[in-house]
């Protein structure tokens, strides 16, 4: 299912509440050499990413130590000049729209704005035209910068007097750090204010038409992260398989598009049925969203063959076949009737196919 996203107005213009920001001449460059990079990540289309990741003179590190030989006493934020305050923003599933006004309105007041991989182009765009822009995206094999990296990102800039916004994707405190980077701040000395995102589970969701809870059919949601590091035990897989075959509840798996294969296989052999309803949601409620709806014991074959990437949420249980789709579509390649019947040949050929990147887009 498609979600357009249209008429947005215009971040970069109209009017903004009125805010003391330094001039555009004291700040660098978004474009200053190694600060800046393109496209660096598939999911996203181009724009400026400042990575701050270099030393040279006039990067991003030799800018923080200059702003911090202004400020009354770099080493306590609560006597400079500044807020002495770190917003931690959740900007939703993905589509602007679902923005809180809090959320634009910080951003376009902000001094400093750091950001997360899955924060698309067009909510970067309500930020101001002068803030400096900083990403410190993760991806599996690429960190920009690591935790304990950000960590002290957010409490410089905060030293230095600037209004730091801090930007993740739903939010804040679902599966995205938050709580750490508060954690982290507050010993230091820093208040922290958190502005709620919708979370992706409830927003990818309610956008398919699938509630997440039904009377009679599902009145408990269990949100899982997908990264599977020896958390999920033998108890634990039972266990979860029993909560959804017999505690009427729905299983939503964060980042779990690479464990799909063993997650879903470990759940079947603690009990699972394969026909429970699933469905896998890569980049919800964006214009180029792409789903696939299929009971969890052919879920992971249709996914593959499907090409989904990175980001995507997978909700199993039988609230899915509440959605009209999973009645007229279930584990169909839909929208490219040519791509479905290539998938379909391959698999009747004992060859599994590998899917078109960008031509199956699933309804």
């Amino acid at each position: 299912m498609r979600t357009g996203v249209a008429g947005r107005g215009a971040p970069r213009g109209g009017q903004r509440a009125a805010a003391p920001t330094p001039s555009r001449a004291q700040r660098p460059s978004r474009n200053l050499g190694t600060l800046v990079r393109r496209g660096l990540h598939q999911n996203h289309e181009d724009h400026d990413r400042a990575s701050g990741e270099a030393f040279a003179p006039g990067t991003l590190d030799d800018y923080l130590r200059r702003l911090e030989a202004a400020a009354p006493s770099p080493s306590s934020p609560s006597s400079s000049s500044g807020p002495n305050l770190v917003h931690l923003v959740g900007t939703g599933p993905g589509d602007p729209e679902l923005l809180t006004l809090k959320a634009v309105r910080l951003l376009q007041t902000a001094d400093v704005v750091l950001y997360d991989r899955l924060i698309s182009s067009e909510v970067l765009e309500y930020a101001a035209s002068d803030a400096l822009m900083i990403y410190v995206g993760k991806e599996r094999g690429l960190h920009t910068r690591s935790q304990d990296e950000i960590h002290e990102l957010l409490y410089r800039f905060c030293a230095s007097g600037k209004t730091v916004v801090r930007l993740k994707g739903g939010d804040p405190y679902v599966f995205g750090r938050g709580g750490e980077e508060l954690d982290y701040l507050q010993r230091r000395g820093v208040e922290v204010a958190c502005v709620p995102g919708i979370t992706a589970a409830s927003g990818i969701s309610s956008a398919l038409g699938i509630p997440l809870t039904h009377r009679g059919i599902a009145d408990n949601v269990q949100f899982i992260t997908g990264h599977l590091r020896g958390e999920f035990t033998e108890e634990k897989l039972r266990e979860l398989a029993n909560k959804v075959a017999f505690e009427n509840t729905t299983i939503v798996i964060y980042m779990g598009l690479s464990s799909l294969p063993q997650m879903s296989r470990e759940l079947m052999d603690h009990g699972m049925d394969p026909e429970t309803a699933a469905v896998a949601v890569e980049r919800g409620t964006m214009a180029n969203q792409r789903t696939v709806f299929a009971p969890l014991g052919s879920l992971t074959e249709m996914v593959e063959d499907a090409a989904l990437e990175s980001p995507t949420l997978i909700v199993v249980g039988n609230v899915v076949t509440l959605c009209p789709l999973w009645r007229e579509r279930r584990g169909e390649e839909v929208a490219d009737k040519d791509v479905q019947k290539e998938m379909k040949e391959k698999r009747a050929g004992g060859e599994r196919g590998t899917g078109q990147k960008g031509e199956a887009l699933l309804q």
